[in-house]
């Protein structure tokens, strides 16, 4: 495999996920979802959950069907995305709040490990890395 199939797939992969994920906000995921919003954000939490699923389904889908002129812009969009919800990984690791199998201080930290692969993840499918 060539490295724009092994990019193209991974760019695939990751969007998929991204609208699983951003669908799972808005349906069976919703509650557990609500666990990781910090107190501060100013929003209701529901809303908040509502809104980020949203996001996810469009950078999703945007990763997906992204063509060589625009896939850049969508990886940095992503990228931006996974930057902008990371204090809600904090927040659940500070406030010792269980979601998604995150039951433990040693989970919930080593989940916080993996936002930056996320981030580099968007960025190198995409071609800005």
């Amino acid at each position: 495999m060539n490295e724009t199939t092994i990019k193209t797939a991974a760019r695939l992969l990751l969007g998929g996920a991204l609208v699983v994920a951003g669908a799972s906000h808005l349906t069976v995921a919703r509650k557990a979802f609500r666990a990781q919003v910090p107190d501060w954000v100013p929003l209701k939490k529901d809303d908040t959950v509502v809104y980020s699923g949203l996001a996810e389904i469009a950078l999703g889908t945007s990763l997906v069907l992204a063509n060589d002129e625009h896939k850049e812009a969508v990886g940095k969009l992503a990228a931006t995305f996974f930057t902008a919800v990371f204090p809600g990984n904090i927040s659940q690791y500070v406030n010792k709040r269980s979601a998604f199998g995150l039951t433990t201080d040693t989970k919930r930290l080593v989940r916080l490990f993996f936002q930056p692969v996320l981030v580099y993840w968007a960025l190198k499918s995409t071609d800005n890395v």
